[in-house]
């Protein structure tokens, strides 16, 4: 419920700060955590805490169910092991909290349950299911495969509503909390990867979505039903997908990214700003000299098999290198990563085209995006935009406000634009190798 409180208090405030009437709202959109998991009761009230997507206490059960089901059985059915996803959370509640599992009447994911206390509809999407490990893509159904296997009835799923379109109408009661007019209806839902990337318009075949904070995020469209073989990467249902015309989104995650800047230049650089840190690591040229950094000190890795390699500082000589160096490579070290990432979404049909990203973080850093745009060969777009805005245009399509993905974007410009840089291709290219050799010494 304290989901629902901070947006009980935020609307309004929102309202206030945009100068906005009740009448000058038409729709909403809705954008959330992926993979929580909410179990309510015959009354719709939370039975227990959400189980939230970093929570792992499931991670044995779904290797179980892999091994009963069989990795290929699996992975040609859900495109990914059932892992620690909102399926085996549950699994987890009926194993370890029989008494509570036996009073579910409904399961939803962290967006569907604000969906529920705006409109008192219980519903969910394709894209939702599948981020749960609850859709069948063989079968183009819910997952009967691991809900059997779980002894999980299907009747706890939530019923499904389109991604765009007419998904309930705002309660007369939540109406007035939050100053809004009774029946205004909700029309998009998407948990926050594939949002983000529609906020970016990534929506095409060979177009990324890509963040760069604490962790690191790339996200590409596909057309095709692929799976990477060891589920390093992760296949969804994307907001724009149809049977006719299949959109699925490959999920790459890296832990250690933005962490490790923010941890170097705490220990060599407290005093510069990060414009400062930036302007004192291009002082170094490409491939830091021979200093390689690997950045995995931020938990196990998906990508790297669950593996945790740890954070790595290699390369180091006292009367050559300086803090200059280690700043660089640990910039380089993330771009790396990157890289080493979407070299496996190619193994999935993702082939990178354009790379797309607000203008935050890491892509702030010139030497983070030339690195990155020089390796792909993929052009890096900027945009000033976020995943309230994204909603914001979802629900306008789902609204009929607009009548196709490219009027919603119309208004949406690019900031910069980075393409590859031919003259440090084969410096970095060297860089990347000592950086995939130490990789590899030390999985």
């Amino acid at each position: 419920m304290l989901w629902w409180k901070y947006v009980a208090d935020a609307v309004p405030q929102a309202m206030k700060q945009a100068g906005l009437k009740a009448d000058e709202v038409s729709a909403i959109g809705i954008t959330y955590q992926m993979h929580g998991l909410v179990c309510v009761d015959q009354d719709m009230q939370p039975l227990r805490k959400s189980i939230i997507w970093c929570d792992s206490r499931a991670v044995a059960i779904g290797n179980n169910a892999t091994l009963s089901l069989g990795k290929e059985n699996c992975l040609s059915h859900l495109l990914n092991f059932p892992g620690n996803f909102t399926a085996s959370k549950l699994a987890w509640v009926k194993e370890n909290e029989p008494d509570i599992y036996a009073k579910i009447a409904k399961i939803m994911l962290p967006g569907d349950f604000i969906a529920l206390m705006l409109t008192g509809d219980v519903t969910t999407t394709i894209t939702g299911l599948s981020e749960g490990m609850l859709w069948d893509y063989t079968e183009k159904a819910p997952a009967s495969l691991l809900l059997d296997q779980y002894g999980i009835d299907q009747e706890l799923l939530a019923e499904r509503v389109p991604h765009f379109g007419f998904q309930g109408a705002l309660l007369t009661e939540v109406a007035s909390q939050f100053g809004l007019k009774a029946g205004i209806p909700v029309t998009y839902r998407a948990g926050d990867q594939p949002n983000n990337a529609f906020s970016l318009n990534v929506l095409n075949p060979g177009e990324l979505a890509a963040t760069a904070g604490t962790s690191g995020v790339v996200y590409g469209v596909s057309d095709q039903i692929k799976y990477d073989p060891q589920s390093r990467v992760n296949t969804f249902v994307h907001v724009n997908h149809t049977d006719e015309n299949p959109r699925l989104g490959v999920l790459l995650c890296i832990n250690g990214t933005g962490i490790l800047n923010s941890w170097i230049k705490k220990q060599v650089a407290p005093e510069l700003s990060y414009d400062q840190v930036n302007q004192l690591a291009a002082t170094v040229a490409p491939g830091s000299e021979g200093v390689t950094i690997l950045p995995f000190g931020n938990g196990a890795e998906r990508m790297l098999n669950n593996s945790e390699p740890g954070c790595v500082i290699s390369g180091v000589n006292f009367n050559i290198h300086n803090n200059a160096h280690v700043l660089r490579a640990a910039q380089e070290g993330i771009a790396f990563a990157f890289y080493y990432g979407m070299k496996i979404m190619e193994e999935t049909g993702i082939e990178p085209t354009v790379i797309r990203a607000g203008n935050a973080n890491l892509f702030l850093s010139p030497i983070f995006r030339e690195t990155l745009s020089t390796l792909s060969g993929a052009q890096i777009e900027l945009y000033d935009t976020d995943g309230a805005l994204g909603a914001a245009r979802g629900a306008a399509i789902g609204a009929g406000l607009y009548t196709s993905f490219e009027a919603a974007f119309e208004g949406l410009e690019v900031l910069q634009i980075v393409n590859p840089d031919p003259k440090n291709t084969e410096l970095l290219k060297a860089a990347y190798r000592r950086w995939e050799t130490l990789l590899t010494k030390n999985l």
